[in-house]
């Protein structure tokens, strides 16, 4: 869909929406189901810093923080990219490219959430940890979003490490500080990213073309794409391994991360095979593989990280 076609798709007034829809709106510019993968990593890494379960205040205003943090991050991201998401087919039906909020209104909405999220998080968790989240969401908004996504192929390699920060945030809201295993946590979401991303990207390569964006599919193509998937996929099972020998999880957890990082590994193979089978980068079949991959890689994360948890608590 090209922009002017969105533009003369959708809602031209937010006015006449009902108080439900605008309500929805402004939780969807937040992107919800990226908040929640954030939080499934922020609260594993507490449970590994106190080495059982915090107090339940100091988690909810940990993930209060880190949910109006991200939310904000989010809603200045959509900001940003409301001219790309309309030409789009997966994002166009987004808010801001279909008018159902005004980026003024946005904008002011995303400054309250940041604003909110560091006065919670520095009067009821920690400076520390409102300085992380603060830090992640800038460079996620300014360095990923607005330099790096729309200029280089290697946008979600540098700019990824936004959202590997949650697990600092979450182990510094505990102990005050970091420590080496909250910087391999942090390792392994850094290389958990690129293969987590990648497999959306080729799915949705035509998309991202569209649209001028140089992801790694549209720049180097889907061969390339899936080396670098499989690549980063076995260094990832690697430091997940360092990570639990660190942090003392026991051979429980060395099983189970070993287990579910073959597993991953397997998915990646089998959308190298997938590529190395059609010259098509539309192809159904790589497609189904390529959204297996990532479908997996969401539930990954969290099972390996509260399995780091349950390993060091038990």
């Amino acid at each position: 869909m090209s922009h002017l076609e969105a533009a003369a798709t959708a809602p031209t007034d937010p006015r006449g929406s009902s108080v439900g829809d605008v309500v929805r709106a402004y939780v969807a510019v937040t992107k919800p189901r990226i908040v929640e993968l954030l939080l499934v990593t922020t609260l594993p890494a507490m449970i590994v810093a106190e080495r059982g379960l915090p107090p339940a205040g100091l988690i909810l205003a940990t993930l209060l923080g880190g949910t109006l943090g991200a939310g904000s991050a989010n809603a200045f991201n959509s900001i940003i990219e409301r001219d790309s998401d309309a030409l789009m087919q997966r994002t166009s039906r987004r808010p801001l490219p279909n008018h159902a909020i005004s980026t003024r209104a946005a904008v002011l909405f995303a400054s309250i959430l940041a604003v909110v999220s560091f006065v919670v998080t520095t009067l009821w968790v920690n400076l520390l940890t409102a300085a992380l989240i603060l830090a992640a969401n800038a460079f996620y908004v300014l360095v990923y979003t607005a330099y790096l996504k729309p200029r280089t192929v290697q946008n979600i390699v540098i700019g990824g490490a936004a959202g590997c920060v949650p697990v600092l945030a979450g182990w510094s809201a505990v102990t005050g500080e970091l420590s080496l295993t909250a910087w391999l946590m942090f390792a392994v979401v850094f290389l958990w990213t690129p293969p987590h991303f990648w497999a959306l990207a080729i799915r949705y390569r035509e998309d991202y073309a569209a649209a001028s964006i140089p992801m790694l599919p549209v720049v180097a193509g889907t061969l390339e794409t899936t080396r670098q998937i499989i690549g980063y996929t076995v260094l990832m099972v690697v430091f997940t391994l360092a990570l639990g020998l660190v942090a003392e999880a026991g051979v429980v957890y060395l099983v189970v991360a070993l287990l579910l990082g073959a597993r991953f590994v397997q998915l990646a193979l089998r959308l190298h095979r997938a590529g190395l089978a059609t010259d098509d980068p539309g192809d159904s079949a790589l497609h189904a593989e390529a959204m297996a991959t990532f479908r997996y890689s969401i539930g990954y994360l969290g099972l390996v990280l509260f399995a780091l948890a349950a390993g060091v608590v038990f």
